[in-house]
């Protein structure tokens, strides 16, 4: 069997078997009474028995190949069981011991050696707390878990065994379908068990908690295949922060990469990226129940004039629009609402109606008449001492009813989270409405869930999220610098347009002037000086052949105080470009695992200044470009500021479609590249400069 299908044997396993000591016999008893109903052994050399649970001396022993296998042994002794167990067939395993890549060298080479030992059995961590499974009744961990079985809901990765923990305990009723702790990643990463969960259709959304990814390129295409089943991908990527990245690499032995790159690559795929836990969670919580809004629109309700204010506060703050009510909706709902009551969305249907039935059915009726793609109620339930409950109970009995009737999506929200109570959590989830625990919260989780439909379509219309990556292979050395000649003619083969221009020894540059017509731009031409306005190596704006002289001799003494070791023998001469509207930059970054990124911004001498830019990996489309350059800050430069004239869109894509042409063909070489500046204006667009470093 391959690797693969190994793993679905884990994922969905007949029979168990547990490798360990005391914490290996509660792990067993906390399958067996969470209903789990195949064949279950627990492997222990040393003890006949362990609470009662009989042992199973050896891994030779055991009647079968299990599907799925917890080991909880030190690192030397996991090698040697996973080597016996693959032998016997088994399906997977999980390594819960630390001490492998994680810990340096020596480290690496033990978990290269669990590796090979593994062979085409599916293997998860080490360094892992291994896998709830609660669609099966399978708990693979080491500790006590908060979760239960459940007919359909998301599935989490996380890289942070205690994440897994105490989300697994947290109060929020998180539907949860499957979580694995995936640890160091040797062979089962989070691409690989992504693409496998994506094959379960009571999966319904997937939850990653990221410090960084190990296979980026197999991530794309299990994100890609998420984004054609319509299957929302949640992310939560920790290791922004310099001191995040380094505890990253000491944790699990991932690089965090660029953190602009992970924006790039979720924003490609579709994949929904939050800032923290609580986020993370409801925005899990609004997918959950696998019935996604078609748009952002929605009909709010409240029983107070203050929770209808942070309903449209906070739609507002999340692109959801709250679309009127109509005359007729207006005209039923004062039949049934106090005078005093505004007849607006989102509705204040005031407490003079609350507890009562006929009343409430009337005003969620005409309410939720609507071409709105969802509705929301917000609910607080007072304290349980109150005896006051049974009303909340009855309007969410309601609210379901309705919103079934009248085949519409909908959720709830509570103002303050600790106000939506359990049993009422489960009675919504039952019914296939979301309940979010705080009103902030919720109608944030919601807005990105409302945006993922529309997103997706252009995203699947687009074409860039199907091209697979371009990820070349590590470069460690520093490579060769082409000067400016020789990189802007490397780029004006894939149609990057230029200045016209010679190039030519100092001493025939008066000559070259008169063919080439005034005014000029004078350069000193070198792979040794990149950067040559520092050095005095430029001269703008020459008008005639007296001021190249001029130059000529400055550029001379310049350099000769600036960079004494440089030898003065080669210029390029280039007609000076008019006047643009804006100034680009457009560059090539090269990362260790995410391989080529294309690189947009305002450019010219701010750059650094601005820090307007933004990442597209590559392969990209025209569209794509077009969009990016729309998204920069500096967009109404491009677009016509104030009236005044649009650049020549079409030639602008075109240039950097030349650069990223450029770089996907010497993928394998390419270190580096920047063009800075592009001018930009109604006639097209023009590199006035550029820069290649090639391995």
């Amino acid at each position: 069997m391959s690797i693969r299908d190994n793993l679905k044997r884990l994922l969905a396993p007949r029979h168990l078997a547990f490798v360990g000591g005391r914490s290996m016999a509660r792990a067993f008893k906390r399958c067996a009474d969470g209903g789990f109903q195949g064949r279950m052994w627990l492997v222990n050399p040393q003890h006949a028995e362990l609470d009662g649970i009989p042992c199973v001396a050896s891994v030779a022993d055991l009647p079968c190949g299990p599907d799925a296998v917890f080991i909880a042994t030190n690192r030397e002794l996991t090698l040697a069981c996973v080597a016996e167990l693959a032998a016997r067939g088994a399906g997977g395993a999980i390594c819960y011991a630390s001490g492998f890549a994680e810990t340096g060298e020596a480290g690496q080479a033990l978990q290269e050696q669990l590796l090979q030992a593994a062979g085409e059995m599916a293997l998860l961590g080490p360094n892992c707390y291994g896998l709830l499974d609660y669609l099966h009744n399978v708990a693979l961990w080491p500790v006590a878990h908060g979760g239960k079985a459940v007919e359909k809901g998301v599935a989490v990765l996380t890289q942070s065994g205690n994440f897994a923990y105490n989300l697994s305990m947290s109060d929020r009723s998180l539907p949860l379908a499957y979580m694995a702790s995936v640890g160091n990643q040797a062979q089962l990463g989070v691409a690989e068990l992504m693409d496998v969960l994506l094959d379960e259709p009571r999966v319904t959304a997937i939850g990653l908690h990221l410090e960084g990814l190990k296979n980026v390129q197999g991530f794309a295409r299990a994100a890609y295949k998420a984004l054609e089943k319509g299957i929302p991908v949640i992310a939560l990527k920790t290791g922004v922060s310099q001191i995040g990245a380094e505890l990253a690499l000491s944790h699990t032995s991932s690089l965090a990469g660029s953190d602009a790159l992970y924006d790039s690559l979720f924003e490609r795929l579709g994949v929904i990226r939050v800032s923290g836990p609580v986020s993370f969670v409801e925005t899990l919580k609004a997918a959950a129940c696998g019935h996604l809004p078609a748009g952002p629109s929605l009909t709010g309700l409240a029983c107070s004039g203050g929770d209808a204010g942070l309903i449209a506060d906070y739609a507002e703050r999340n692109g959801l629009t709250l679309p009127a009510l109509d005359d007729g909706q207006r005209s039923e709902l004062a039949q049934v609402l106090p005078g005093y009551a505004n007849l607006v969305n989102p509705l204040d249907f005031t407490t003079a109606i609350w507890g009562d039935r006929d009343a409430l059915e009337k005003m969620l009726e005409s309410a939720l008449r609507t071409p709105a793609d969802a509705a929301l109620l917000v609910l607080d339930y007072p304290a349980q001492f109150t005896g006051e409950r049974k009303e909340c109970d009855l309007l969410l009995e309601l609210y379901c009813e309705c919103l079934e009737r009248h085949g519409k999506r909908g959720f709830v929200a509570s103002a303050f989270p600790e106000l939506l109570p359990a049993h009422a959590r489960e009675r919504l989830h039952a019914h296939g409405v979301p309940a979010l625990q705080g009103v902030e919260d919720g109608l944030a989780a919601w807005g990105r869930i409302a945006h993922y439909r529309r997103r997706r379509e252009a995203l699947l219309a687009g074409g860039e999220a199907a091209l697979a990556l371009v990820c070349p292979r590590a470069w460690a050395g520093s490579g060769r610098l082409l000067d400016e000649w020789q990189s802007k003619q490397a780029l004006r083969l894939f149609g990057l347009p230029l200045p016209e221009g010679r190039l030519c020894p100092p001493e025939q540059a008066l000559a070259e002037a008169r063919n080439l017509g005034y005014p000029l731009v004078l350069k000193v031409v070198s792979a040794d000086l990149p950067h040559k306005t520092e050095a005095g190596g430029v001269a703008l704006n020459l008008k005639d052949e007296a001021a190249l002289q001029v130059a000529l001799e400055t550029m001379r003494g310049n350099l000769a105080r600036h960079a004494p070791g440089l030898v003065f023998d080669q210029v390029l001469l280039e007609r000076m470009a008019s006047a643009p509207l804006a100034e680009l930059i457009v560059g090539i970054k090269r990362e260790a695992g995410f391989g080529l990124a294309l690189v947009i911004g305002a450019g010219g001498i701010l750059v650094e200044l601005l820090k307007d830019s933004c990442s597209l990996l590559l392969p990209t489309t025209d569209q794509a470009i077009h969009q990016a350059l729309l998204g920069l800050r500096c967009a109404p430069l491009l677009t016509g500021f104030r009236g005044g004239p649009a650049v020549d869109m079409l030639a602008l894509v075109k240039a950097i479609r030349a650069v990223a042409d450029y770089a996907c063909e010497n993928a394998g070489a390419l270190l580096e590249l920047d063009v800075n500046p592009l001018l930009v204006n109604a006639e097209g667009a023009v590199a006035v400069d550029a820069l290649i470093r090639l391995a």
